[in-house]
Order: C-alpha cells, then sequence, then structure tokens
C-alpha cells in the first residue's frame, strides 16, 4: 500500500507537529471570528493543516503518515484550542478519522486514500441508519447528525445497523460525499466553527471494501494493525476519541486563564474612584482559583492519556473498569475546563460579552461542546461507577 507519493508527501517532517501547532495559535486567534462567521474552518487554517500533514499524524509511515503517539496529538490539539476551541475540535477530528481508515482492511485503505494518502472524513458515530445487504455490498438508508468538518469532505463515514434476521450487526460504511445529502442544520450558539451539519443517505450501494464492522473496528486488533507494527493501530478507538475530543476543552479553559490575567492587568473597576483590577484580594483569589481548577483538569486528562498508554502496553486495556475510567476522566477534564471559564467569567465584568471578546467564544464553545454524549456527566458517571461496583456494562454503552 505504501508508495514513494505517499513517502514524499512535504510537510510531515519538516518540523516538530508541537512547534508547529504553537505557531498556529495566534492565526487561529485571529481567525475565530472568520471561523464562527463561515460555519466551517477558514480556507487559510485548512490550507496550513494540509501541508503540514496534520491529519496523517495518526496513520502508519507505511502509508505515508507521521506515526506519532496519542500524547503527541493529544497535545497539540490542546495547543491549537488556546486559539480557537472549533477549530481545534474540527482539526483533530478530521486526523482522527483517518486513523479509523487506517485501522481497516488494505481494500478499505485503498479505496479511502486512493493517490492521495490521506483524507478529509466526517464520521458520526451513532447507528441511526440502516445497511441491507445485496451481491458485493449493501444499500443504505439514514440520517446521521453530527458530521464534523463536512464542508470539507471528501468522504463521509457512517454507522448502520445491517438488516440481518438471525443476528444483530452494525457496520461502519464509507461514500463519496457527492453520494450524500448535507442538510444546512448546524445554527448554534456555540462550535459554528465546526460545521457539523448532518447526512443523509437515500438507496446507496456501496462495496464490501468499503465497509467495516464494528467489532472489526473498535477491535484493539484490528485489520490494519496486521499490515503495521505501529502501535496507535491497537488502540481502543472510544478512550482515544474521548480524550482527544476533551483537549479542545481544556485548551480553551487555559486561553480563558491568560485572558484573564491579562484583563486583570489594565483593567479599572467600574463605579470606582480610579480602582485597579490587579489590586483586589477577591480578583487574585479568583485567578489563583481558575489556575488551580484549570490544572487540576489538565493533570486528570494526563493521567488518563498516561494510564492508557500502559494499559496498551501491558495488555489490560480491555479491562470495562479501566474504559469506564478513561470515559470519566475526559468528562472530568471537560467539566473542570467549564468550572474554570465560568470562574473568569464571574470575575472579568460585563464587557466581555461583546462579540469582540474571546472569552464569550470560549464559554459559548464549551457549553455546547459539553453536549457530546461522551461528555454527558450523569451518563459517564453512572457508568464508570457501575463498572466500579462490578456490574456488567450495557449493549449500548460506549467503552
Amino acid at each position: 500500500m505504501a508508495t514513494s507519493t505517499f513517502d514524499q508527501r512535504p510537510g510531515i517532517d519538516e518540523e516538530g507537529i508541537l512547534d508547529w501547532a504553537r505557531s498556529r495559535v495566534e492565526p487561529l486567534r485571529q481567525r475565530a471570528a472568520e471561523a464562527e462567521r463561515l460555519r466551517e474552518l477558514p480556507p487559510a487554517t485548512l490550507d496550513e493543516a494540509q501541508q503540514r500533514g496534520f491529519f496523517r499524524r495518526l496513520m502508519p509511515v507505511e502509508l505515508g503518515g507521521g506515526a506519532d503517539d496519542l500524547a503527541t496529538v493529544a497535545e497539540a490539539t490542546r495547543t491549537l484550542a488556546t486559539g480557537c476551541v472549533s477549530s481545534a475540535w474540527t482539526l483533530s477530528f478530521l486526523t482522527l478519522h483517518n486513523w479509523f481508515i487506517a485501522r481497516g482492511s488494505a481494500e478499505l485503505q485503498a479505496a479511502v486514500f486512493g493517490d492521495r494518502g490521506e483524507a478529509r472524513i466526517p464520521c458520526p458515530l451513532a447507528p441511526t441508519g440502516t445497511a441491507r445487504p445485496v451481491d458485493d455490498g449493501f444499500v443504505v438508508n439514514g440520517r446521521w447528525e453530527w458530521a464534523t468538518g463536512v464542508q470539507h469532505a471528501d468522504w463521509v463515514m457512517v454507522h448502520a445497523v445491517v438488516e440481518l434476521d438471525d443476528v444483530i450487526e452494525t457496520r461502519f460504511v464509507i461514500v463519496p460525499i457527492d453520494e450524500a445529502i448535507v442538510e444546512d442544520v448546524w445554527h448554534t450558539s456555540g462550535m459554528r466553527g465546526t460545521g457539523s451539519n448532518a447526512v443523509r443517505l437515500e438507496e446507496r450501494f456501496v462495496p464490501t471494501e468499503r465497509t467495516i464492522t464494528s467489532a472489526d473496528f473498535r477491535s484493539t486488533d484490528p485489520p490494519g494493525a496486521a499490515a503495521s507494527a505501529y502501535p496507535m493501530l491497537t488502540y481502543p478507538v472510544t478512550p482515544v476519541l474521548c480524550l482527544v475530543a476533551a483537549a479542545p476543552a481544556l485548551g480553551g479553559a487555559e486561553a480563558a486563564v491568560e485572558s484573564f490575567r491579562e484583563r486583570q492587568a489594565s483593567r479599572i473597576l467600574p463605579y470606582s474612584l480610579g480602582d485597579r483590577q490587579v489590586e483586589q484580594p477577591a480578583a487574585q483569589i479568583r485567578l489563583a482559583e481558575a489556575l488551580a481548577t484549570v490544572r487540576s483538569a489538565r493533570l486528570v486528562w494526563r493521567d488518563a492519556i498516561d494510564r492508557l498508554v500502559e494499559a496498551v502496553d501491558a495488555g489490560t486495556v480491555d479491562d470495562v473498569v479501566l474504559r469506564g475510567g478513561f470515559r470519566l476522566a475526559a468528562a472530568q477534564t471537560v467539566r473542570l475546563s467549564i468550572r474554570t471559564v465560568e470562574t473568569v467569567l464571574e470575575g472579568a465584568g460585563a464587557s466581555v460579552h461583546f462579540d469582540d471578546s474571546p472569552l464569550q467564544r470560549i464559554a459559548r464553545d464549551l457549553l455546547t461542546l459539553r453536549g457530546h454524549v461522551v461528555f454527558d456527566w450523569d451518563r459517564t458517571a453512572q457508568l464508570a461507577g457501575k463498572l466500579e461496583l462490578g456490574l456488567e456494562p450495557g449493549p449500548a454503552d460506549m467503552l
């Protein structure tokens, strides 16, 4: 599958991806309002990520990828989010979805990646469609929410229930974007730049080689691992998805704290005789509280990443209690990140809610991001607690 075309693609090794992410923070910050207005990644942001090979960071070298480890890509995502939360979310999801395809068979990789060695693929994960078996493939129907990055897509990957008489099976299917109907429904208060519209398929034939069973997709021994020694191909999908998806919330909270720190230095309190906020004990305490909270979030997040790596190395990653703990850590990271931003907003004054303030955008983005199913605190905490008590997970529990 590897070709010289893939190996010679520019950008993949020109500089460390973390250095590149740090260099993009200010451009992303300057484009954040544009991303909101467009309801998608600005063209310059997409082009920069493409040229630096960001979308191939979690692909094996055999496919021309960066073969980065989980912590590197997660940290790069967190860093990018200090510039723009919704842009970091979208970039990281497009990267994760190439990793999804790299976990599939050689036939799937060839069909999707072609000569480019990568693709831009939104992937709604809920199985809200059907796949009817026919000769050499499936006929697919359904509607899926939410397809992050679909405006930039060349393919779309969706999850469907296979119509079988005697067994229950779900399967991921990949179709060219021009065969899907994109519904422009992403009119939201936050995370606007993700462009997470809905997609619909109507009686679309998909050959078998452009599908992967959910069991293979979620396996720690997926088909793609047979042709590569790249460790990330054996990582479980749900914990990786949850921990990378939590990174934009953490980065946004860190940016909010720094914005608050800078604002305090120059703010004169209203209805005072020139009192400076930086000199007020209450403001000093509030900054310290925000710092303590966001640092706690970062420690929870990094600890979970480290524990996931250790579990993969030790061969214990299929332990459901561990899996529940990774879900809990991701949800707690988002929860603490939102608490950080709320602490900041309580002491920042009314003017931070003007459109030109980054704080109001960060707040709206994080509150919207929290709505993702993997960050639902009640469901996640109930699942983790149940598993800790030795009870079995349900068939729909995402682990």
